[in-house]
């Protein structure tokens, strides 16, 4: 019988012995190579041919050998004979061999990490007698990544009971807050009687203050802001300044030395040497003041306060104590200063149009100044230096704040916005009062972060009124942060940062303490619900 003929299974018990010691268990072409370098005869090659063709598919596949290693693996784990393992490898017919049964003991572990098929590069990965591959250990791993996420999203998503105010608790609160209808009454009656009064004086029994326009009322009252009582009051007095030369006084934009072109200006009087002194005009004018309010009894003057430009008077009407501002003020009817160009961002908001609009009013410059009043810049004094104010521009933005124009008119849809802030302000109001040290700050950093917001959320949508806990906490972040910067800048001039004059350690502070109220809750407005 030719070798070609000669089945595998009628060779020799010690050449087949031989060729299983040589084999590696994936292939059985070790007894050819170790014949063919034994034996460089013709018969060699002749016997070479015959065994190619007894030996079909001698390099396998990938696929093949992954089934191959795999199989044998499997079998391993089962604990079936190394025998049978390498007969079924080498052999044919061992294919035929029935598996045992599973064992019955085999645990759910060891069913999740079963070996999964084996790559070519992890094959050979395994014949070079490498760490085998732990592919049930990384899938094991893998899930218990996957359990730990879940439980870090559930945690976040678990509700804080503490720090969700409900709509109602709020809105409770902004109804404490409501100004009753018969003080409001009472008191504007007072105020707007006096104030007519003085206007009249000023025109007709001062040389100085003669051309005195109409009076502006700025401020939280007439915003509709105020709240718990109607004791505050701001009215500025505009002289109007048509011919006006100003300087930048200082770097943030906010400060302005003045002189008066020639003229017949009455102010004109007091000019020396190309520069309008605020300080001079303050003192005239509360002098005209004092004279005045001798005729009303009921009013008292108040001391004067450094740095403040007004003359602030005081009057009781019936169980509440009035305390009424009165600011006189430059009305500039030209463009407004360079520093303002990259500010009032409400495109987005209220459109480019109303923009424009409130840049073909005039703005006003009112006798302020921060720091020592001595303080020289190029010649002139702090004291003698004025501050720009844009209050009349943010009462219109105030009340017509909708990027709709139906936004909390008799027939449209209303907002939380006006709400949110009055929040804003009552909270900072009960934190001033618990912690005197907070006195520094004052509710126009609380009405400059609300703007600064409205343009970051410009939709009436993103202050529904039933979203009133949502946008409240979203507001007090927005407070927040730039407190921990110690950087709040002006809406209209973004070079002047509104906490320069205030430590970072304080402005750290009262973030910390407003976010200690909104993560517990607010309690500090909860003791005041009734």
């Amino acid at each position: 019988m030719s070798g070609r003929e000669r089945p595998l299974d009628a060779r020799s018990p010690g050449s087949r012995a031989k060729e299983i010691k040589h084999a590696s268990p994936v292939q059985c072409t070790g007894f050819k190579e170790e014949k063919q370098k034994k034996k460089r005869t013709k018969t060699q090659e002749l016997q070479k041919s015959n065994h190619a063709e007894e030996k079909p598919a001698v390099q396998k596949t990938p696929k093949e050998k992954a089934t191959k290693h795999l199989t044998k693996e499997s079998n391993e784990e089962q604990h079936m004979p190394t025998e049978s393992t390498k007969a079924k490898t080498c052999s044919s017919t061992a294919r035929s061999q029935k598996r045992p049964p599973r064992n019955p003991l085999k645990t759910q572990l060891e069913l999740e990490t079963a070996i999964t098929p084996e790559t070519p590069k992890e094959l050979k990965a395994s014949q070079a007698n490498t760490k085998p591959k732990a592919s049930g250990k990384a899938e094991f791993q893998t899930e218990k990544t996957n359990d730990e996420e879940c439980a870090d999203e559930t945690m976040q998503k678990m509700p804080k009971a503490k720090a969700d105010v409900d709509n109602s608790v709020l809105k409770s609160i902004l109804g404490n807050l409501k100004i009753k209808v018969k003080d409001r009454s009472d008191s504007s009656k007072v105020v707007n009687s006096f104030i007519k009064n003085l206007v009249k004086y000023l025109k007709e029994d001062t040389i100085c203050f003669s051309e005195v326009e109409e009076p502006l009322s700025t401020g939280s009252y007439y915003e509709n802001l105020k709240i718990l009582h109607p004791d505050e009051f701001d009215i500025m007095l505009p002289m109007p300044v048509e011919r006006v030369n100003i300087e930048p006084f200082g770097t943030n934009g906010a400060f302005y030395s003045v002189a008066l072109k020639r003229g017949k200006n009455p102010l004109m009087r007091f000019q020396k040497d190309d520069i309008l002194p605020a300080s001079e005009i303050l003192k005239e004018f509360r002098e005209s003041v004092k004279t005045f309010a001798k005729g009303f009894t009921e009013w008292t003057m108040t001391p004067k306060r450094k740095g403040c430009p007004a003359v602030t008077l005081t009057c009781q009407v019936g169980s509440v104590t009035i305390s009424l501002d009165v600011v006189l003020c430059l009305s500039v009817k030209s463009s407004w200063p360079s520093f303002t160009n990259n500010g009032l961002k409400i495109e987005q908001w209220l459109g480019a149009k109303v923009k424009q609009e409130h840049k073909r009013k005039p703005y006003y410059l009112v006798p302020k100044y921060e720091g020592r009043g001595n303080v020289e810049n190029k010649g002139v004094q702090a004291k003698d230096a004025w501050r720009v104010s844009f209050s009349h521009i943010e009462k219109d933005i105030i009340k017509k704040h909708g990027s709709q124009k139906t936004c909390c008119e008799k027939g449209g849809a209303n907002c939380c916005r006006k709400g949110c802030l009055k929040l804003l302000k009552y909270l900072l109001h009960l934190l001033k009062e618990s912690n005197s040290t907070f006195d520094k700050f004052c509710s126009y950093h609380a009405k400059t972060t609300f703007l600064h917001a409205c343009c970051s959320k410009t939709k009436d949508t993103d202050w529904g009124e039933s979203d009133l806990s949502q946008c409240f906490n979203r507001l007090l972040q927005d407070f927040e942060k730039p407190l921990r910067c110690g950087e709040l800048f002006n809406f209209f001039i973004p070079s002047q940062n509104l906490l320069s004059g205030i430590g970072k350690k304080l402005c750290t502070q009262l973030a910390d303490a407003i976010k200690e109220q909104r993560e517990n809750g607010f309690p500090i407005f909860k003791e005041r619900v009734c």
